[in-house]
């Protein structure tokens, strides 16, 4: 059976707010539609963006050079009114903890395994890249979002 996806353009409402081609923002996912619509209409974002910013990685699997295309980055006014810079991943909850080693290795465990491994070199590869900059690497779930499974 073949895997439906969630996935579009996103036209926001205040294309102002947007850094980039405001006309070819693409969501990938019902989540990440979610953050999108978040980010265009609250009050406290001052500009934002998605897959705009390329971040280079190594990844553990092939141990070669490759480009992670980071969720979102958002400028806005925290909870204390003054700005900082967030880059933001969208994840599952169990895409953020790594796998449990079953009794039986299967191949959906070594998939996890490498998945894991990926996620972890994109992730360290963000980290750096905002404390080069002051600023903070997130990992947004069903949790921040708000949804229910």
């Amino acid at each position: 059976m073949a895997r439906k996806y969630y996935q579009g353009k996103f036209k926001p409402r205040n294309p102002k707010k947007y850094r980039g081609d405001h006309t070819n923002i693409v969501y990938r996912s019902s989540w990440e539609l979610k953050l999108m619509t978040r980010l265009d209409t609250h009050p406290d974002v001052i500009w934002w963006m998605s897959e705009e910013l390329i971040i280079p990685y190594r990844s553990p699997v092939d141990n070669k050079l490759h480009r992670y295309y980071v969720d979102a980055v958002v400028h806005l006014n925290n909870k204390d009114g003054k700005p900082e810079t967030l880059m933001i991943e969208v994840k599952p909850k169990s895409q953020t903890i790594p796998p449990k080693k079953p009794s039986t290795i299967t191949k959906r465990y070594i998939n996890e395994v490498f998945t894991w491994g990926v996620n972890e070199a994109k992730w360290k590869a963000a980290r750096e890249y905002c404390a080069d900059r002051g600023w903070k690497f997130v990992l947004f779930t069903e949790h921040e979002l708000n949804i229910t499974k």
